[in-house]
């Protein structure tokens, strides 16, 4: 018998199979630049892997419920969106090997999605075409309490890592956001930042190890990706350089009882007053200690105005009656009263940060299906207090502009100790505030998008003269196309020089090298990418 013509007889039927298993290929798919995509799917595959169940087309009637379930920005859930060709949603590391190794060959432009919060749909957005990598399904976490360590595969959600951090210990925690829909993988790629960082840093403060599939298909771990690969997915940005299936992160040690507090101050109560205060001390107090002040427009019903509230939210590793000493002594000007401190477990914080009735049991956590919202984010530092009176001018532009937000997210403590290149992540000593615009609203529509697009870019514009300067920095996971966009042509890096350095500022060389060196020809590019250098 041929062996030969066996071996062909059976990828055929093999790859028959699969097209039953995908249903209908429609058009986009069905073209031989496709059928080829396909192929190769099964050719690089063991069909023990199941590997074909885990293809979705246009036509397959549950195309539409995987693209949608992780996209948190409904901007980018029209019908009018681009959207994959197809999705692939990887059980194990090899199937991320097989697409890389795919796509590659036939040509093929790779999207990579964990959690799907980037704020600007980059993970799963693009007007070429393209095939998404849904890393949903690749979310095992194993936590080793004895070592005070956690192997977290990237599509893991950061409660889902709580809830197994806190089943194992009720004094472990790791330093990352408090939205437990975020993906661990984007999350940490960016920087990784939450109300630990005074304490203990960013998340890339606290990485191990790591486990990447490269442009060739490989698997590496820091030991055979080398140092400088490492440090360049630290914060710079992993789906520059590769996918990151899994990171290996150290824990760190919260006490039993923490406390936290949540209370507003109105214009009338000398809210202009108490954050002017709060800007010269608020790098420089108890590490312990993390506040976030969020000025929002609201109205005021009885006067028929809009007035502006700032809620202060704060954690404390620590007891009740350490944090009012702290805050009586430090920042009295707030007025914070014991009646509005609650004595909690770390677990039971992040129920709080994340806005939970009080009493909800931590299994909350473990909930992938968040209500998206239309929304817009742009970012700034704060480098130097803003005079009261400026101040006040930006609280009177707010109520002009009626909508956006100014959230005041607290710097100083750890994040005065490490070197501004010890991860790609520059933003450290010499920050008081990383400050996020916010605007979010629930209008369908082209003239509400623009509506609120505008004013937050408009009060961007407004606060030129108080943040940092040369370059204006912002952070990468609060993700922002206003700043500049990589087209992926001839002028690449000047283009990726433009937001390179507002989020990574001169650490932006060093990651243009290592993309150089480990992805010259740019198969991991984004619009927002770092570029390597021309050949």
């Amino acid at each position: 018998m041929n062996q030969g013509f066996d071996m062909e007889n059976t990828l055929f039927l093999t790859f028959c199979s699969f097209l039953s298993v995908v249903h209908f290929i429609p058009l986009a798919a069905s073209t031989p630049s496709y059928l080829s995509f396909l192929q190769c799917l099964t050719t690089h595959s063991d069909p023990s892997d199941h590997i074909l169940s885990r293809v979705y087309t246009p036509n397959n009637s549950s195309y539409k419920s995987v693209l949608q379930h992780y996209i948190r920005n409904q901007r980018f859930n029209r019908s009018t969106t681009p959207k994959p060709d197809i999705i692939f949603t990887p059980l194990q590391e090899s199937h991320v090997q097989v697409a890389v190794t795919c796509c590659r060959k036939t040509d093929k432009y790779l999207k990579i999605r964990s959690g799907g919060h980037d704020y600007e749909g980059i993970s799963y957005v693009s007007n070429i075409s393209f095939v998404l990598l849904d890393m949903s399904d690749l979310r095992s976490i194993d936590v080793n309490i004895q070592n005070e360590t956690a192997w977290v595969q990237a599509g893991a959600l950061l409660g889902e890592l709580y809830y197994k951090i806190w089943e194992k210990s009720k004094i472990h925690a790791f330093p990352a956001g408090v939205c437990p829909t975020v993906g661990v993988g984007g999350h940490i790629t960016g920087g990784g930042y939450g109300n630990l960082l005074r304490k203990y840093g960013l998340s890339v403060d606290n990485l191990i190890d790591a486990r990447i599939v490269d442009v060739h298909g490989k698997i590496l771990n820091r030991e055979s990706m080398g140092e400088d690969l490492f440090w360049a997915i630290s914060g710079g940005g992993g789906a520059s350089f590769g996918v990151i299936s899994a990171y290996k992160i150290r824990l760190v040690k919260v006490p039993d009882v923490v406390t936290v507090f949540r209370v507003v101050r109105t214009v009338e109560e000398n809210a202009i007053d108490i954050v002017y205060r709060w800007q010269f001390i608020a790098d420089k107090i108890d590490n312990n200690l993390f506040i976030r002040l969020t000025l929002k427009p609201v109205d005021e019903k009885q006067k028929g105005t809009k007035t502006i509230t700032v809620t202060f939210v704060a954690l404390y590793l620590g007891d009740s009656r350490e944090l009012l000493s702290i805050m009586d002594r430090y920042f009295p000007q707030l007025g914070l009263h014991i009646k509005d401190c609650k004595e909690m477990s770390w677990i039971e914080s992040e129920l709080f940060w994340a806005s939970f009735p009080n009493g909800t049991p931590p299994d909350a956590l473990l909930n992938r299906k968040p209500g998206a919202k239309f929304l817009k984010r742009k970012s700034d530092y704060l480098r130097k207090p803003i005079p009261r009176d400026k101040l006040k001018s930006i609280f009177d532009k707010m109520i002009e502009l009626g909508d956006t937000e100014l959230v005041f997210n607290q710097y100083g403590g750890r994040m005065n100790d490490i070197p501004e290149w010890e991860t790609p992540f520059p933003h450290r000593a010499g920050n008081i505030f990383k400050i996020q615009y916010a605007a979010n609203w629930g209008k369908e529509g082209k003239e509400a998008e623009n509506f609120y697009l505008n004013q937050t870019r408009v009060l961007y514009k407004y606060m030129t003269p108080f943040v940092s300067k040369s370059p204006r920095c912002a952070f990468l996971n609060y993700r922002d196309l206003d700043i500049g966009v990589n087209h992926n042509g001839n002028n690449r890096y000047i283009e990726g020089r433009v937001y390179g350095l507002k989020y990574f500022k001169d650490n932006f060389n060093r990651l243009v090298k290592v993309k150089t060196l480990v992805d010259p020809d740019n198969f991991f590019w984004n619009e927002q990418s770092i570029p390597p250098l021309a050949a």
